[in-house]
């Protein structure tokens, strides 16, 4: 049941929030050894780029971006969201067509998601009016992009009060990996994970319900699972 809850959580966030088109290199924020640790989002540095704080991007749903918390729980300029399961999505909130649904089976369900710059930056670089996914890239392939999802809530079982909670770690497929039989493996044959959306690989799943018999670590990618160095 969780399972299928995170996969219709990261779908729909995604076709909620993608922009299209790429253009130059975004700017590139370094340390001391000159190893790059994220995309440099300061006036200087953005050079052209739109910010969250210029006050004129809007996620694709005409919703005016700010920073800080939403209402709903994003805040897109920390990449996270926390809150309920059911204010992530325009069609579960109030007034939304599946907001009776969603209460019904999801309604006590609390979620945090975290991504990288990769997946959701918080800067406009290619003019669209929207934060850039994949900047740099034609695809999530190769892009290094990840999300986490972590999710928890309770339900009856024959009269008991089940407590249950669920963390998922996914990432873009490097551009070397193949797919056979709906699991990515490396350049060298070894796992990644399984496919997930097409250009997505899950690389690690623990969930916790003692009332389903399950503790701990589903799976972990025998490549690494690790969120870095896809």
């Amino acid at each position: 049941m969780k399972w299928k809850m995170a996969v219709v959580f990261m779908l729909l966030i995604v076709l909620v929030l993608v922009p299209a088109g790429v253009l130059a290199d975004k700017p590139i924020k370094k340390n001391a050894e000159g190893v790059e640790i994220a995309w440099d989002t300061t006036e200087s540095a953005v050079n052209g780029c739109t910010r969250i704080q210029d006050g004129t991007l809007t996620t694709s749903d005409g919703e005016p971006l700010t920073t800080g918390f939403s209402q709903w729980g994003y805040n897109y300029q920390a990449h996270i969201f926390n809150g309920m399961y059911c204010d992530y999505h325009p069609l579960y909130r109030p007034g939304g067509a599946n907001f009776e649904w969603c209460q019904t089976y999801y309604g006590n369900t609390e979620l945090v998601m975290k991504w990288n710059d990769a997946w959701l930056s918080n800067v406009d670089c290619d003019g669209d009016g929207l934060l850039d996914r994949h900047y740099g890239f034609s695809s999530y392939r190769g892009s290094g992009a990840w999300t986490t999802n972590h999710m928890w809530g309770t339900y009856e079982d024959e009269g008991s009060l089940c407590e249950w909670d669920y963390f998922v770690k996914i990432v873009a497929a490097p551009l070397d990996a193949t797919l056979d039989n709906g699991v990515w493996y490396n350049a060298d044959g070894v796992e990644i994970g399984a496919s997930i959306w097409g250009d997505f690989a899950v690389i690690q799943e623990v969930e916790n319900d003692p009332c389903a018999g399950l503790e701990g670590v589903q799976y972990l990618s025998p490549d690494h699972p690790g969120l870095g160095g896809w």
